[in-house]
């Protein structure tokens, strides 16, 4: 329209038009800086690993044992690979179903989900380490008596997750029970022995303990 002026423009007013283009130039350029500040706040004794092997030393069932491994290398890899101990399974690679359950300080985790290299410095535990077929732990013996397997894949999960809910919890409820091993995934459905072995183990543990 005649005579009519555009207003001034806000200087307070924000600029709302974005390109591609100037998305990505700005989000790279943050990246840098954050890197760069990140590597300029790091400490000087701050560790870089690959692109080649590195020795790792590993406390696996009471014994150390001294590894040359890539960087990327799981502890379920390291453990099966360089070890030979092939309880743990490798399954859904995922840490969703704990055919791959090891004990890290007598804890249970996912083996699949942790590198060899943070492990490190660390008391692990397979299902290998709790008991043999000549001297069962009570837990194992409780498998076998209450037959809580079908294909057996993943029963050493179980069996290492069981033994660390014993170990904190020697009487458990059946909740407690089915609470404690809910990271653990039997394909066969055999979960009503699993629950009673994991039962009568701790019942076995229990006597024994008060034995003299």
């Amino acid at each position: 329209m005649a005579g009519t002026t555009n207003p001034p423009p806000d200087d307070d007013a924000v600029d709302v038009r974005l390109t591609r283009r100037s998305f990505l130039k700005t989000a790279g350029v943050g990246a840098v800086a954050t890197s760069v500040v990140g590597i300029a706040a790091g400490t000087a004794e701050a560790a870089v690993y690959g692109p080649g092997s590195m020795t790792v030393t590993l406390a696996v069932n009471g014994a150390a044992r001294k590894l040359s491994v890539e960087p990327r290398v799981t502890l379920l890899e390291a453990l099966r690979d360089e070890l030979g101990l092939t309880g743990a399974k490798p399954v859904c690679d995922r840490g969703a179903c704990g055919a791959c359950t090891v004990l890290l300080n007598g804890a249970p985790v996912a083996s699949c989900m942790m590198l060899a290299a943070d492990a490190e410095g660390a008391k692990i535990t397979t299902v290998e380490g709790i008991g043999t077929p000549e001297a069962m732990s009570p837990v194992q013996a409780a498998f076998v008596e209450c037959d809580a397997l079908q294909c057996g894949f993943c029963t050493p999960g179980f069996v290492v997750a069981a033994t660390a809910l014993l170990s904190r919890n020697p009487d458990p409820s059946l909740a407690e029970i089915k609470e404690g091993l809910a990271g653990n995934l039997c394909r066969c459905g055999t979960y009503g022995r699993i629950f009673e072995a994991v039962s009568k183990a701790a019942k076995a543990t229990r006597a024994s303990a008060k034995r003299p």
